[in-house]
């Protein structure tokens, strides 16, 4: 998928999609100035509808991309998934069944975990950055408590967040506390909930709580890796644009607030303001592919509106 990917952009679709949406904003910059400077010509009577208009349009296709890329990330660095429970619920067993080898201390003392601990393994095509954390919950010392803090920060920072329930034993405060984390993630965050120990006897109900599979405590992991590939899969199933770099993402998030920020000045008809944030929108995709320069919209005046003739 990544070298599919990878090739489609080398032929440039990537750079035609920069180019077009460069060049829409160019002329939509170019009925600002011709507005400024040439108001005795004759123009379209509805020009700002018509701006804002494709404004929105742009906007829209550029959100679209921005998301799109945004969600795919894991394709070029690496999926993140975070591993989260209360403490000894089975995290850094799991962490090294999923790697073959023995990583994270496994222990019955709860806590062993202080710190995050972070391994690269391949699953299917995709390589997947996995993250056991520190056991989450009320921590009595100093130490722990960093623990648990850089833990919540890896859920932060996770693509895919696999948070484990020990079927074994009675659903306490804490596991409450990891399902309002889940809650507060659910929508921007892929989630799989685990029933781990399903082989052990049965204590714990939480009867709100819908498990997306159950793993027995004899390192049976293959489902598990199942549902993680299908998942990244499905993540990059789409051949719609992808930005590829942190700069690119960076140039078109700045386009579209530059873009934003038009709306109400060309409202207003203040429209040497207007004109400011749509060069500054030029200038963050030109960027990514080469230069703006003056004389192009200069072309554009004359070109659409037949001016000076």
């Amino acid at each position: 998928m990544l070298a599919k990917i990878l090739a489609a952009q080398m032929k440039g679709s990537l750079k035609h999609f920069i180019e077009d949406v460069r060049d829409e904003i160019i002329h939509i910059l170019a009925f600002s100035e011709v507005t400024i400077d040439y108001a005795e010509e004759d123009l379209p009577p509805d020009l700002v509808e018509q701006i804002k208009s494709k404004l929105d349009e742009l906007y829209i296709l550029l959100n679209k991309t921005l998301q799109a890329s945004k969600s795919r990330e894991g394709l070029m660095q690496g999926f993140r998934v975070a591993i989260i429970g209360k403490p000894n619920v089975g995290k850094s067993s799991l962490l090294n069944a999923l790697l073959n080898f023995n990583r994270a201390i496994v222990s019955d003392i709860a806590g062993t975990t202080r710190d995050t601990i972070e391994e690269q393994v391949k699953i299917g095509t995709h390589l997947i950055r996995m993250v056991d954390t520190a056991g989450i919950r009320e921590a009595d010392n100093e130490i722990e408590k960093i623990g648990i803090e850089r833990s919540l920060e890896a859920v932060e920072q996770s693509d895919i967040v696999v948070a484990l329930f020990d079927n074994s034993r009675e659903a306490d405060d804490e596991d409450k506390n990891i399902v309002k984390l889940l809650k507060s993630v659910e929508n921007s965050k892929q989630t799989i909930i685990v029933k781990n120990k399903k082989d052990l006897e049965e204590k714990f109900l939480f009867p709100s709580l819908e498990f997306d599979l159950e793993l027995n405590s004899k390192d049976d992991v293959s489902s598990l890796v199942a549902v993680l590939e299908e998942i990244m899969d499905r993540s990059n199933g789409s051949d719609e644009i992808m930005l590829i770099s942190s700069r690119q993402i960076s140039a078109v998030e700045e386009t579209m607030k530059n873009i934003q920020e038009s709306f109400l000045p060309l409202e207003d008809q203040e429209l040497e303001i207007f004109s400011f944030h749509l060069n500054e929108a030029v200038k963050e995709m030109a960027s990514i592919t080469r230069p703006f320069e003056n004389d192009e919209m200069l072309d554009k005046m004359f070109g659409s509106f037949c001016l000076g003739k």
